[in-house]
């Protein structure tokens, strides 16, 4: 059943959606009257509707069932990512949101190759936004993920003194077969502590840059024997985090 997020209720007892969600509704889906549709409010309660009512450019949906469900990783985690050339960032965004993922930050390094100016970082922002929420609304997830504005590696250091643990990950870790720091850290999180790992972009961080995410409390690790392209670590970090937090606990 297609999913959706609303902000509120208009009562109790129906629900209104307009712009892109009435457009998906009405043109992608070509759904009906009598048609159902699940929704999650803010308060991450889910609520299946009827649509009972379609205008010019909204409609009305009848609730006819609430209840709670558990959908998200147990663990806060966030991943601050290297900008990526062409759409390896889109699917960064749509599969990391797939896999439980709290927030993604995008962030520019020595060896980014991808530029962006303000006008052009918040428009990429949007389009990671809408991809986060397509994403979240698929997988039936209760949260969409927030997207931060693309930073400077060194604001987001600035920023990161609020995370509970911080790794980032170093293909020269991989390359000398170190396989504890990340397993290690993940035996020590709890429920509800929040976890960020850094990727680099193409080409890696560089070693300054690891040095000074090492003063800032990171600890390197690598992710397997093998190197990842940068696509790709997100995703294999974030599906050992589900496997270890949602299938081995």
């Amino acid at each position: 059943m297609q999913r959706y997020f609303v902000n509120d209720a208009i009562d109790e007892n129906y629900i209104q959606l307009a712009g892109n969600d009435y457009h998906h509704i009405t043109r992608v889906m070509r759904m009906t009257i009598g048609d159902k549709i699940s929704v999650v409010f803010s308060t991450k309660e889910v609520a299946i509707c009827k649509i009972t009512k379609i205008a010019d450019d909204h409609l009305l949906a009848k609730v006819l069932e609430k209840f709670t469900e558990d959908r998200e990783l147990p663990v806060n985690v966030t991943i601050a990512c290297g900008l990526l050339k062409g759409e390896k960032f889109d699917l960064v965004v749509q599969k990391a949101t797939e896999l439980g993922v709290h927030k993604i930050i995008p962030i520019s390094s020595e060896r980014t190759i991808v530029k962006l100016d303000n006008e052009k970082a918040k428009k990429r922002q949007e389009r990671w936004r809408k991809i986060a929420k397509e994403a979240a609304e698929q997988s039936e997830r209760l949260v969409v993920p927030s997207i931060d504005v693309p930073k400077s590696i060194t604001t987001f250091i600035s920023e990161c003194e609020k995370y509970d643990y911080k790794l980032v990950a170093y293909e020269e870790a991989g390359r000398t077969n170190e396989k504890n720091q990340f397993f290690q850290t993940l035996e020590k999180v709890t429920k509800d502590n929040s976890l960020v790992l850094v990727i680099g972009p193409e080409g890696g961080l560089s070693e300054l840059e690891v040095e000074q995410l090492q003063l800032a409390g990171f600890l390197p690790c690598g992710l397997g024997p093998r190197i990842l392209r940068a696509e790709t670590a997100p995703l294999y970090a974030l599906s050992a985090m589900s496997f270890y937090f949602e299938l081995m606990r």
